[in-house]
């Protein structure tokens, strides 16, 4: 199949592509560069740079798939940047659909597992929430193929680990790399469904060649959560760094969990928790 990747140069998008190519299919990335990196560039596939808004100018048209992984994908950005999230979030969603729409090919969109909390605690919240109703209005009066891939804290090799997009664990590993302490936001007990990239893209390739549409959304995590603390506790025994707790964060949610296990029984999925190993081999 020919295959397009927004977002081909992030963290998961290029673990994406990686799988693709060795699966034998042609592969197309759109990505503007502003959180993912040229280093991450995969031999084999062909790279548009510019916006995902401006998917439309791009010179292929003749796709089969469109994964749309492109975002901001990180809730305390969303409240410095709420109109470049929404810019992002939500008009590039549905350039990427309108450009789908226009050109037959079915749309694996990335949703967030933020959609099971209220999505007015933060402007990325609301975007992603905005995005899966997009991609539900054109399948529903449009007739588009399109399916949700809901992922929960996805992390391993690859992940960000500076600058403002980064997620926990790799803030805590650029802060061992750069002798600082890990910081722990709020009293550390919240919980979260830490999913490696691997098996989000097992997940997503799955969800690419079954002929079943779910009506809401796959939930792509493991279904097993730890809090923070834990995580910390991870971390001290590889590395034996100090921690420091900072004031918790709005938007900040007390727990993530899949929803549901579809993904396991109708696709086979078998995600795996692979936290411990994951930390201990850094």
């Amino acid at each position: 199949m020919k295959i397009l990747v927004t977002g081909g140069v992030g963290f998961i998008g290029s673990n994406l592509i990686r799988r693709l190519l060795s699966d034998g299919h042609i592969v197309r990335s759109v990505d503007n560069y502003s959180t993912g990196k040229v280093e991450n560039e995969v031999s084999g596939c062909n790279y548009y740079r510019c916006n995902v808004t401006d998917i439309g100018s791009i010179k292929e048209h003749d796709f089969d798939v469109i994964f749309h992984l492109a975002a901001l994908a990180r809730i305390q950005p969303s409240f410095i940047h709420p109109s470049e999230t929404f810019k992002s979030n939500v008009v590039g969603t549905e350039a990427v659909l309108e450009f789908a729409r226009k050109n037959g090919a079915k749309v694996v969109y990335a949703g967030s597992s933020s959609r099971w909390h209220d999505p007015r605690q933060s402007p990325y919240a609301m975007c992603k929430y905005l995005g899966e109703e997009l991609c539900k209005m054109y399948r529903a009066s449009l007739g588009c193929k399109i399916q949700i891939a809901r992922f929960y804290n996805v992390y391993g090799p690859g992940e960000i680990i500076d600058g403002d997009y980064a997620t926990v664990i790799g803030i805590w590993r650029r802060q061992i790399r750069d002798g600082e302490p890990l910081t722990i936001t709020g009293d550390g007990e919240q919980r979260r469904d830490f999913t490696h990239v691997s098996d989000i893209v097992d997940g997503l390739c799955k969800i690419m060649v079954t002929e079943y549409y779910h009506t809401d959304a796959w939930e792509l995590g493991t279904g097993i959560n730890y809090s923070i603390n834990e995580l910390y506790s991870m971390f001290y025994e590889r590395f034996g760094s100090i921690k420091i707790n900072i004031p918790d964060l709005p938007g900040n949610y007390r727990i993530t969990l899949r929803e549901h296990s579809d993904a396991l029984e109708q696709l086979g999925w078998a995600p795996m928790d692979r936290l411990i190993d994951y930390i201990s081999r850094l």
